[in-house]
């Protein structure tokens, strides 16, 4: 949590998911994770397909040329921000999530994403919390800050529309994390 709280030490919106892990020791499942969050998931796909719906419509209807990204959002979409190793790593976005194209900006690094306090930003952190020499949980936060109240109005109707959905796929996540690391076991 402390790479978290250095990064976005602010937030407005946030969540908590995690998973115990019998028989996986804590190194096993942090060398998991980035694997983990990179691996193709069909119904992740499908969930970001839906929500790219009404960008697809406007974009075929010749009204919006900008109602979608250049590409599907992904774990591509995400600026490695850091890690301590061996417990936590950390990804970040930045920009107008509601809008149909994600307004999302382009981040460099970790210092780039720190300094630009004018927009709206993403943290989203997996880390490996030890219980025991074989035993460890895995814990996903995502948090947003949003500078100031327009954004917040503009971003709280979101969040709440793409939540169920969006804890789905960190549940989901964190599953394919747990499972490549059982996988990796000896």
């Amino acid at each position: 949590m402390e790479l978290m709280n250095r990064l976005l030490p602010e937030w407005q919106f946030g969540e908590r998911h995690a998973l115990v892990l019998d028989g996986v020791s804590p190194a096993q499942a942090y060398a998991s994770i980035v694997p983990g969050l990179s691996a193709e998931d069909p119904l992740i796909a499908r969930a970001i397909a839906l929500r790219e719906v009404p960008g697809r419509l406007l974009r075929a209807l010749g009204l919006s040329r900008n109602a979608l990204p250049p590409q599907p959002f992904g774990f591509h979409s995400f600026q490695w921000l850091g890690e301590t190793p061996g417990r936590e790593v950390a990804f970040g976005l930045a920009g107008r999530f509601w809008q149909l194209d994600y307004g999302l900006l382009p981040l460099a690094d970790a210092a780039a994403f720190m300094a630009l306090t004018d927009q709206p930003r993403l943290v989203l952190t997996v880390g490996v919390q030890p219980l025991a020499a074989h035993r460890c949980q895995l814990v996903t936060h995502p948090r947003v800050h949003c500078p100031n109240a327009l954004q917040r109005r503009r971003f709280a109707p979101y969040w709440y529309a793409i939540r169920p959905v969006s804890g789905l796929i960190r549940q989901r996540l964190l599953r394919r994390i747990a499972a490549l690391a059982r996988a990796a076991q000896p």
